[in-house]
């Protein structure tokens, strides 16, 4: 497949302004939480660039792989933990986003495990990837040849 536009291109400054909250989002949100964040919604939402960028991004900070492997049924193992468990819960809401939108249990159990501080910038980070699938998906961008 080839891309359809290259949006950094076509709207620097839009584009710059996604940088920039992606610049804040990851400097206040945990590395290795926001790492498992921006791959689970990715993968939520199908984007090859994103998965591909991201998985790689996480194993070059030290996440492990079998972590990776097992994050589409994160669900259904016990390699993660109760704060990682409570962030995925709710990134698969935020990022579905259905007419209930977020359950209050969602919301309560991320509350109870997060500051609200913390949690406001949880939810500034699955904000951002969500808009960089956004546009990724309909542009067509095309993860690296390795």
């Amino acid at each position: 497949m080839e891309p359809r536009m290259k949006i950094a291109n076509v709207v620097p400054e839009a584009y710059e302004k996604v940088i920039a909250l992606e610049q804040y989002a990851s400097a206040n949100v945990d590395p290795t939480l926001y790492e498992l964040v921006k791959l689970r919604a990715s993968m939520i939402n199908g984007c090859g660039f994103c998965i591909d960028m991201h998985s790689h991004d996480a194993m070059k900070a030290g996440e492990k792989p079998q972590r990776l492997f097992e994050l589409m049924a994160w669900r259904e193992v016990g390699c993660y933990t109760d704060k990682e468990r409570a962030a995925l819960a709710l990134v698969d809401q935020v990022t579905r986003l259905g007419e209930e939108g977020v359950t209050d249990e969602v919301w309560d159990n991320a509350a109870d495990e997060f500051s609200e501080e913390e949690l406001a910038n949880l939810l500034v980070a699955i904000a951002t990837i969500n808009v960089w699938n956004r546009v990724a998906i309909p542009t067509r961008m095309q993860p690296p040849k390795r």
